[in-house]
């Protein structure tokens, strides 16, 4: 997808920042007679490798030896690290314009990569254009881009590690209901195995329930609950479990949320007054912010 800021976007005849991304990971430089002596498919699949998370350097080299005349050779040319903005950027987007750690870290390498080659330019002009396109309302939110678009938070340069998170729910209930619970006295079945099947399920769903979360490779979910005759409640503790890029704390709260739902459901019709909460994130470990313990 070219950016509206990119003089190159829309010309073919011009070297869009995505070709210029790949160009520079592969250590070659096209000038542009060179780009225009390539088919269109060649520079669209040259774009296309530079908009990937990580750059097929073979592929960019095999593609630009078509060129005539051939690409001169550099020194390849990383992308902008996701842990440190580099300095050029706030001078170039200015005291107006935030830029976090936290929102570079968000962004795709392709955008960095962006956002970093104009600074580097000193266009302010275009450094504004840019960042209104780029960082948008990511600027307070990592999943709202510009205009208030969505966008998922790229994961993709994360390192896949074990994660796993724990969260927990209370269902609170009158006395009268929690003793037909306690003596499996519930017209509707087993009220603690249709909970514990209902968060499990429920977690394996979370991207499809909480907006722009990624799908990740859940190894185990569990889900157990536990009667506390002392306050008429039950206390569900749903625990995540994957190996992936991204946390799965939301799955664990997923779970434990729906876990009491249906709980809710099982028994509504013995109390309608029944309380739900505190539901809360009892630990997590795994990932770049390291451990959590409540």
């Amino acid at each position: 997808m070219p950016y509206r800021f990119d003089p190159a976007g829309e010309n073919p005849d011009l070297l869009p920042l995505a070709a210029r991304r790949a160009l520079d990971r592969a250590g070659r430089r096209l000038s542009r007679v060179s780009w225009q002596s390539l088919s269109l498919d060649v520079r669209r699949e040259l774009i296309e490798l530079g908009e990937e998370a990580v750059v097929d350097v073979g592929a960019v080299l095999a593609l630009t030896n078509l060129a005539t005349p051939l690409p001169d050779e550099i020194e390849p040319i990383p992308d902008p690290p996701p842990d440190r903005v580099p300095d050029e950027i706030p001078l170039s987007l200015g005291p107006a314009r935030r830029l976090s750690l936290g929102t570079w870290s968000s962004l795709g390498p392709l955008d960095r990569y962006a956002l970093a080659k104009i600074a580097e330019k000193g266009r302010t002009d275009r450094a504004a254009e840019a960042y209104a396109e780029i960082i948008g309302h990511t600027a307070v939110s990592t999943h709202l881009g510009a205009s208030g678009g969505a966008r998922m938070v790229g994961v993709g340069e994360k390192p896949v590690t074990v994660r796993t998170a724990t969260g927990r729910s209370v269902v609170t209930m009158s006395e009268s209901a929690f003793r037909k619970l306690q003596s499996a006295d519930v017209g509707k079945g087993d009220v603690l195995g249709a909970a514990r099947i209902a968060g499990i399920l429920a977690a394996k769903r979370t991207p499809e329930l909480i907006p722009l979360c990624h799908h990740v490779a859940l190894t185990r979910v569990s889900v157990d609950l536990e009667l506390d005759a002392t306050t008429w409640s039950v206390r569900i503790l749903a625990t995540a479990e994957a190996v992936d890029r991204t946390g799965v704390e939301m799955e664990a709260l997923v779970a434990a949320s729906v876990a009491a739902l249906t709980v809710y459901d099982m028994l509504k019709s013995s109390d309608r007054g029944m309380v739900i909460g505190p539901t809360e994130l009892v630990r997590k470990s795994g990932g770049r912010t390291g451990d959590f313990e409540r």
